[in-house]
């Protein structure tokens, strides 16, 4: 091959390489930020990203027919398992945010949280937990959430090592 060939590929390489770690730079900055949110432009006004394409969400999962009436929503959540287990929290009505940012309700130090990782809010007379796109996802009663969760009594949810358990 000729010096000009070679120059060539080494040029093209070297711009792949910069690519590639740029990808991930913007990977890391959303994993320890969290995504971009609307900012506001000079003039005052708002300017947001565009809207992503709306995708169908999936049906909520249903609580199993046989559970108790009776207490059927949760009053507090409690960890049971990881470095915060024994912290107790009760669910008044305000969102209850799970992740390593410092602003979350309850601030999880796990290498397998996202920044902001998961919600649960009041929504109908009901408590739902919502995964906030998280790197790693969150596990309800053994299985990975695929949508919005309706909570119960007993329900336990995973965040990395740390296990958390809704009750009355």
């Amino acid at each position: 091959m000729s010096e000009f060939t070679v120059t060539v590929f080494r040029l093209a390489f070297f711009v792949l390489l910069w690519l590639f770690v740029f990808g991930v730079a913007g990977v890391l900055r959303r994993d320890i930020f969290g995504p971009r949110r609307g900012r506001k432009s000079r003039r005052g006004g708002s300017k947001s990203a565009p809207a992503p394409a709306s995708r169908p969400a999936p049906a909520p999962r249903q609580a199993p027919a046989a559970a108790p009436i009776a207490h059927a929503h949760p009053g507090t959540i409690r960890v049971t398992d990881g470095p915060l287990a024994g912290t107790s929290l009760m669910l008044s009505g305000a969102p209850v945010t799970f992740g390593r940012a410092p602003d979350n309700t309850i601030v999880i130090n796990d290498d397998f949280a996202s920044s902001h990782h998961a919600r649960i809010s009041a929504q109908n007379g009901a408590w739902l937990l919502e995964d906030l796109g998280s790197t790693n996802g969150t596990i309800v009663d053994g299985s990975p959430m695929t949508g919005p969760v309706r909570l119960r009594i007993g329900t336990r949810i995973t965040i990395g090592h740390t296990t958390l358990e809704t009750r009355s």
